[in-house]
């Protein structure tokens, strides 16, 4: 005789069928789960080292833009700084900057684990290096602006003393504040982080530092020979190569491609959208110098636009990945004509001699693109309905890294002087750093120079 199953009979069944396919699979599906983990890991890994990549070589797009805007005789000297900045930068950093700023700390202000990448497990080695390589490249960033504001004048045994101390104890304190729990997480944030501060990927950490220990750099220098006259008007001294700064210029707005998405150190969805406010930003920043100096100048004028460029790139930098493609283009046209002011104003009232207007296109344009983040955020920003405290944080921040970096760039190039001379003797600045320093010529047989 046929029996009528019940319905709870029929489950029951079916649930241990189902319980039983699912225990079958199980070794399936975590494999599955293991390799998709594993692949990830692969793609954030192989993305981070192609981002480092590409900002190792903004170096070249500095030296380019430094040597371009600055006179021909000294052009080999800015090409060795550069070369400098990375190598004893990249030890420097190695060896005890990176455990300052991104080691284990209890109090916010420092780290104090990780000297040489010691004490790092066998199975965090691989992403610890790839981390460390993308970390060092911006390292080496924050030290080669100071380059451009002290060009021309400074004695180059002096300058690598400084590059050290940059990159290995300012930089790296500051940059803690910032950015300490990148590596280690909680156990390693920093006090600016505490408090919500908001710079994806360094508009102040790297740019305005850099840019503000330039500014002390020039002012503790003096100027150029020549560059004011007895009654203290400010000359024009024209850097000799214009088209090899226009290269130097498209490297970096190339390379930051790496710079700001690859602040992610993950291979998803959302570096497109970095790059693609990082390029708005750019171009908003070539606009708003070329047209504010068109109309303060009656020209528009090359350099200025070219400084434009990378103003809007430093501006964006901080929200990069917080601000929409509108709210970048704003950023940008503000940076470009607030670069054209500051160089003008550091000039012109302040008397600073910056050759290639370091302190303000990464120093200025550093500050106002972390600022920026409180006013242009998506979230919190106040012209988003944020209110004023996204705003607070930002202005706490850019202020205290601009005392730290600013003073103790200071007391850094004093001490230099002091203790062992950190300009060039006159003789030497007017025949050219190239022989002064380094015994050659860059542009060999068309060097001309005076003793006068």
């Amino acid at each position: 005789m046929y029996l009528r199953k019940s319905p709870t009979h029929v489950s029951k069944r079916l649930a241990i069928g189902v319980a039983t396919l699912a225990a079958a699979l199980a070794p399936t599906f975590a494999y599955a789960e293991e390799v998709e983990t594993l692949s990830q890991f692969h793609g954030n890994v192989l993305w981070t080292l192609i981002a480092g990549i590409l900002v190792f070589f903004m170096q070249a797009g500095f030296g380019c833009v430094e040597a371009g805007f600055t006179r021909a005789k000294s052009a080999g000297n800015i090409m060795m700084k550069n070369f400098l900045d990375f190598s004893v930068g990249s030890i420097c950093f190695f060896l005890f900057g990176f455990a300052l700023m991104f080691g284990l700390d209890a109090g916010g202000f420092l780290g104090t684990s990780g000297y040489a990448l010691g004490g790092v497990s066998e199975a965090d080695l691989p992403w610890t290096y790839t981390f460390w390589f993308f970390q060092s490249v911006f390292a080496a960033t924050a030290a080669t602006i100071v380059s451009g504001g002290m060009a021309e004048r400074t004695k180059f045994s002096s300058y690598i003393l400084v590059s050290i101390v940059v990159t290995g104890i300012i930089y790296p304190i500051s940059g803690h504040w910032a950015w300490g729990s990148l590596w280690l997480g909680d156990t390693g944030a920093g006090w600016l982080e505490g408090l919500g501060f908001c710079d994806f990927a360094g508009s102040t950490v790297v740019h305005s530092v850099g840019g503000w220990i330039a500014l002390a750099g020039a002012l503790v220098l003096g100027p150029r020979i020549g560059k004011y006259t007895e009654d203290g008007k400010a000359k024009a001294i024209p850097g000799h190569n214009i088209p090899l700064a226009s290269l130097g210029v498209f490297i970096l707005w190339f390379g930051w491609f790496g710079f700001n998405p690859g602040s992610t150190t993950t291979a998803d969805g959302s570096i497109g959208f970095i790059a693609v406010n990082t390029s708005l930003a750019a171009c908003g920043g070539v606009l708003g110098a070329m047209m504010f100096a068109w109309m303060r100048f009656g020209k528009p004028d090359i350099s200025m636009t070219l400084n434009g460029a990378l103003a809007g790139l430093v501006g964006i930098t901080a929200g990069c990945a917080t601000v929409s493609p509108v709210g970048s283009i704003i950023i940008g046209l503000i940076a470009g004509v607030l670069v054209v002011l500051a160089i003008e104003f550091i000039d012109k009232v302040l008397k600073i001699d910056d050759p290639v207007g370091a302190s303000s296109v990464h120093g200025v344009c550093g500050a106002w693109g972390t600022i920026a983040c409180g006013l242009f955020n998506t979230d919190g920003g106040l012209f988003y309905g944020g209110g004023v405290a996204q705003l607070g944080v930002q202005l706490i921040g850019a202020g205290a890294i601009f005392v730290w970096a600013f003073g103790a760039g200071y007391i850094l190039m004093a001490l230099v002087k002091g203790i062992f001379g950190l300009r060039v003797s006159k003789e030497e600045e007017l025949k050219g750093l190239d022989i002064a320093e380094h015994g050659s010529e860059s542009y060999n047989g068309f060097q001309l120079f005076s003793n006068e």
